[in-house]
């Protein structure tokens, strides 16, 4: 629902700020009073192009802005939140900058978006229900463009009939079709290119393979060399030490000897140095224990050169296919099970083919059948629909057209089923059936539109009617019709209707004025929200004109009391 709009600088409005409601809004003024302006600026909410030649006279830059509320309408958010636009507070702020210079922006609750994303949210689509519903549809004498196209005939239509599940499942089951035939198409273009490429696919494969790679212990390769070059390092100070203390000619242990062998003899001379020569022999008691700790140490330790050697050609090998494939070896591992399954696919790629051939038949006389079953329920609702909008025309005093719903079988399936689904208009009874956008007129279309509406009744979601000059070339009773059916299509929704009938003003739940005043060097329109006393005047005015009787207020009071 369209909670406000705010629009300043633009054309002949200075500044302007209206708050709507639910239900049926009215806004009515004189000739030439600016409501064309107004309609286009909420045009521009729905995405219509615009130019700078609407910006104020004298100003830079013209704004337009609408705040929608969006409760019921969690289709809108999940698009804003697919978009990256944040709708936390249930609430669409759509903000149009127009700028001299080619300057004009879009802000979507204040981010900057286009004009297409907000087309896609806002404006009038073809879609009247599902995913795609939009938050405003306009329906004027010159904004018909919904009701002309035969797309929005068939959704009106299964609608009415209430199909929409059905068709739902007719459409997944389609696309699954789709996605099939494509599968088929990619896997016969394989077939063209098959031998080569099986060829690198088996080279890649092989490659692989051959190695046998196991991604957790070859994770762990590096580490190993590492340790097992660090042993030789071991191995070669233990060399050291050995021919240090032993092997050398002139090792520690054959100079403790000497030492010991001397110590021996001095004693004979010197009896004190007795108790030093133990030292001596308590050093080589200390070297020779260290000598066969290492050694036992030395037994614990992997010295196979031969197995280092093996363990630096698999890294080597390893090293490779993560150049080639990537550094993590599960998802190598993971590569060569999706090129076996390829491989495999391609070597078969003739019977896989035919497997999907076969799927995709049979999907597709699963869905000729529903298809069957939708048009012949299409056709039996389409007279039905008829029927009733035929009622509905003649309580609009339409006398002499006659609507009519032609649904026609095609021999093909399309994403909608076999329905090739369009209104039809009977001006006479000497003119032949026509489709409606080649003979209705554009008030013919409003009131057609304005049938269907209601013995349509309302759509998944919620929404924003704009109806433009729904009422021309009717009055009295039939005037008053047009305002009862307004007001019913305006339940639960919303209604912003354009009138310049007393009858059709008396039925909304709130009336807006829109006035011109004209000042020193510019024109400017205000829109004013009408209260109990100056709603009757206004009313009185359409009734009279200018000069407000008291017969006309009269009347007004009594049209305001007889509509609610």
């Amino acid at each position: 629902m369209l909670q406000e709009l705010k629009v300043s600088q633009f054309a002949i409005i200075d500044s302007l700020h209206i708050e709507f409601q639910g239900g049926l809004n009215i806004l009515s003024g004189e000739t030439g009073s600016g409501k064309s302006v107004l309609l286009k600026s909420l045009g521009l909410l729905m995405g219509e192009k615009a130019s700078a030649d609407i910006i104020r006279t004298g100003s830079q830059q013209a704004v337009v802005e609408g705040s929608f509320n969006l409760k019921k309408r969690a289709d809108i958010k999940k698009k804003l939140h697919e978009a990256g636009i944040e709708s936390d507070d249930q609430q669409l702020i759509v903000r149009r900058v127009i700028a001299v210079g080619d300057k004009s922006k879009v802000y979507l609750n204040g981010c900057l978006s286009t004009v297409n994303q907000l087309r896609e949210i806002v404006a009038p689509m073809i879609e009247v229900t599902g995913p795609n519903a939009p938050l405003i549809e306009m329906t004027g004498q010159h904004d018909n463009r919904n009701l002309l196209s035969k797309s929005y005939h068939l959704d009106l239509l299964d609608q009415y009939a209430g199909h929409w599940d059905k068709r739902k499942v007719y459409e997944e089951k389609y696309q699954m079709l789709h996605a099939l035939r494509a599968e088929i198409l990619e896997f016969e273009k394989q077939a063209q290119t098959k031998s080569q490429r099986l060829d690198y696919l088996k080279f890649q494969y092989q490659e692989i393979e051959k190695i046998g790679l196991d991604p957790i212990a070859d994770s762990e390769l590096e580490d190993q060399i590492k340790s097992m070059k660090g042993s030789h390092k071991i191995l070669q100070f233990v060399d050291q030490c050995e021919s240090m203390i032993y092997s050398d000619e002139d090792s520690i242990s054959s100079r403790l000897k000497i030492l010991q062998k001397k110590a021996v003899e001095i004693s004979m001379v010197a009896p004190q140095i007795s108790d030093k020569i133990a030292k001596l022999a308590d050093a080589q008691t200390m070297i020779d224990d260290f000598i066969y700790e290492v050694r036992q140490d030395l037994k614990k330790i992997n010295l196979d050169a031969d197995s280092l050697e093996e363990k630096e050609n698999r890294l080597s090998q390893v090293r490779k296919l993560q150049k080639k494939y990537g550094p993590d070896l599960e998802l190598i591992a993971a590569e060569a099970d999706k090129i076996k399954k390829e491989i495999s696919e391609l070597e078969n790629s003739d019977e896989h083919i035919e497997k999907l051939k076969k799927q995709a038949s049979q999907l597709e006389l699963d869905l000729k059948k529903k298809a069957e079953e939708l048009h012949v329920a299409r056709t039996k609702f389409a007279t039905k629909l008829s029927s009733e909008v035929n009622k509905e025309l003649l309580d609009l005093n339409m006398k002499g057209v006659t609507f009519d719903i032609q649904n026609n079988k095609m021999d093909h399936l399309v994403s909608t089923g076999i329905s090739d689904v369009e209104y039809l208009c009977q001006i006479s009874t000497k003119d032949p059936k026509r489709p409606i956008a080649k003979v209705a007129s554009g008030g013919e279309l409003s009131r057609i539109l304005l049938s269907l509406k209601k013995c349509v009744g309302q759509s998944d979601y919620p929404r924003t009617y704009l109806f433009d000059e729904v009422d021309t070339g009717v009055s009295g009773t039939t005037a008053e019709k047009v305002g009862r059916k307004l007001k019913s299509i305006a339940k639960g929704q919303q209604v912003i209707c354009v009138t310049h009938l007393p009858q059709v003003a008396a039925c909304g739940d709130v009336h807006y004025s829109i006035q011109k005043s004209a000042k020193k060097d510019s024109v400017s329109m205000d829109v004013i929200e009408l209260k109990t006393k100056t709603r009757v005047e206004e009313i009185a005015r359409l009734i009279s004109g200018e000069k407000i009787t008291k017969t006309s207020l009269a009347h007004a009071e009594q049209l305001l009391s007889d509509s609610h």
